[in-house]
């Protein structure tokens, strides 16, 4: 059985236990699509009275705010594992991983289904409709970016929880730079210079998830898919290597060997 093929019965699984309420499983999708909805009007708001902001108009904003409630979506369906993972380091929960022939990663990531990521990919097609970039002629750019920008979520959420390796409990912190993650994501990159937006495209990879694919699908460039496809890559292969050498760490020192 390859990972893919595991990773779909993992999630199927989840899929399954969630939706055995029906009830609860709809309401959750409701209550997000409505959440959704309800912080894009602060943008709808503004541009009452305002025509743009650095450049971008409210269809760019409507489309950036899609296609990242998308990508989270998608992220929390296929690895709401992930904002669990600091407290299954620290509690010594990845040995029942790692005593499975599988890819830990993947096992351990998929190990969640979030329901409500199902709310977000709703809210994603709504608003990515609404935005006017929704077309056949930009529907191969707007599914590569939602692919890496899936991703980069599941990566950062990786890479701020693979701290507990080296720092011990710290899964409020890995949480709220997580959130970080998405609430600059939905902000245009252009409000922001110097450090802080180099910031947003290293350790928190906002204006890969948010900013360039929006651009793509405004202005298509090369250029921009160049760039989303290597920090993609880069930014995977660094929460790779970071996870992999916190690993060590774990299996070397976890707290199952200390226990009595």
């Amino acid at each position: 059985m390859s990972h893919w093929t595991f990773l779909r019965a993992l999630i199927a699984t989840n899929l399954k236990a969630s939706t055995a309420l029906r009830g609860a499983f709809l309401m959750q999708c409701f209550f997000m699509v409505l959440n959704n909805l309800i912080f894009f009007a602060v943008w709808w708001i503004f541009f009452k009275n305002f025509r743009e902001i650095g450049g971008w108009g409210l269809p760019e904003i409507t489309a950036l705010y899609g296609v990242v409630a998308g990508c989270f979506g998608w992220a929390m369906i296929l690895g709401g594992g992930i904002r669990h993972l600091a407290r299954m380091i620290t509690d010594g929960d990845l040995d029942s991983f790692m005593t499975q022939p599988k890819n830990l990663l993947v096992h351990a990531a998929g190990s969640h289904s979030m329901a409500s990521g199902w709310g977000d990919v709703i809210s994603a097609i709504i608003l990515i409709h609404f935005s006017g970039y929704l077309t056949w002629h930009n529907l191969p750019v707007l599914v590569l970016c939602m692919i890496s920008g899936t991703l980069l979520f599941m990566c950062a959420g990786v890479l701020f929880n693979s701290m507990a390796f080296f720092l011990g409990p710290v899964d409020t912190l890995a949480r709220q730079m997580f959130e970080f993650v998405v609430t600059f994501s939905v902000y245009p990159q252009t409000i922001f210079t110097g450090y802080m937006k180099l910031m947003l495209f290293t350790l928190i990879p906002a204006g890969f998830i948010g900013y360039l694919p929006i651009e793509a699908l405004r202005d298509f460039r090369w250029s921009h898919l160049v760039a989303i496809i290597v920090g993609t890559a880069a930014y995977a292969g660094f929460t790779l290597v970071v996870f992999h050498l916190g690993l060590k760490r774990y299996t070397s020192g976890n707290r199952v060997g200390v226990r009595v």
